[in-house]
């Protein structure tokens, strides 16, 4: 089984349609949340998700921008950014969004595999730092992860005598397309991010997915060029802060 991974789109509607466009054929698609936020195209890209398949977990945005939860530990950008998508969302997409499910998730025929948007242990919790890995190996039973939520391509790794970081080995900022073919080891256990769709903040400012492949036991890291610029004046367009523009030049 073929499995898209998509996380963190964040109303990027030129950067997910891009990976869209280089994703191979898959079987399933699974979304990780943050579906919305930031962004100028939140119904356009809420729409299109629906489009691709059923198996999501809600972010901690779309937990903002639905108002099931509040903006507590939000910057003020990130803020004025949920209350514009608040007014924007067509009710039936706010019903939607408000009705996303917590992880984990799991595909039916592959238990062995969760998909969450934080941590297993916390949704909206932080993966950014190895003891954070450490916590989460201690406290989940399947041996692979998926998660979103920090917006940076790569993961943690725990065998039975030491730990270590993933990160895919690309050229930062290239013009083109680029794979990083990751093989997975069955004594080994796993947390891994597919990275951000809509908002890198690895220094690439490449849409960023994964595809999973649970017969071969493998991830593909894939980086993506997209119109950045057209993102970047939608969102100038609709008066969001300036800042969410600029930032996805630069990947940060």
């Amino acid at each position: 089984m073929r499995i898209l991974l998509l996380s963190d789109i964040h109303s990027n509607l030129e950067a997910l349609e891009a990976c869209l466009g280089a994703a191979p054929a898959c079987d399933v698609v699974v979304n990780l949340g943050d579906i919305v936020g930031y962004g100028a195209s939140p119904n356009e890209v809420i729409e299109r998700s629906r489009e691709l398949g059923k198996i999501f977990v809600r972010g901690n945005h779309d937990k903002a921008c639905s108002g099931s939860s509040n903006m507590l530990g939000f910057n003020p950008i990130a803020g004025m950014a949920v209350l514009w998508t608040r007014t924007m969302l067509r009710p039936q997409n706010l019903a939607w969004l408000r009705d996303l499910p917590a992880g984990p998730a799991h595909v039916d025929s592959l238990q062995e595999v969760q998909f969450v948007h934080g941590s297993p242990v916390d949704e909206d919790e932080y993966l950014l730092l190895m003891a954070d890995a450490v916590h989460s190996f201690q406290a989940t039973q399947p041996p692979v992860t998926f998660f979103g939520h920090t917006h940076i391509q790569g993961g943690f790794l725990a065998g039975q005598d030491d730990a270590a970081t993933i990160r895919p080995v690309l050229h930062k900022g290239a013009p083109e397309t680029e794979t990083f073919v990751f093989s997975l080891d069955r004594k080994c256990r796993y947390l891994i991010n597919p990275g951000s769709v809509g908002q890198p903040r690895d220094g690439d400012w490449r849409a960023a997915f994964a595809v999973f492949d649970s017969d071969a036991w493998k991830v593909t890291y894939y980086r993506v060029p997209y119109d950045v610029q057209q993102a970047a004046q939608r969102i100038v367009k609709a008066q969001l802060p300036g800042r969410l523009a600029t930032r996805l030049i630069e990947g940060r």
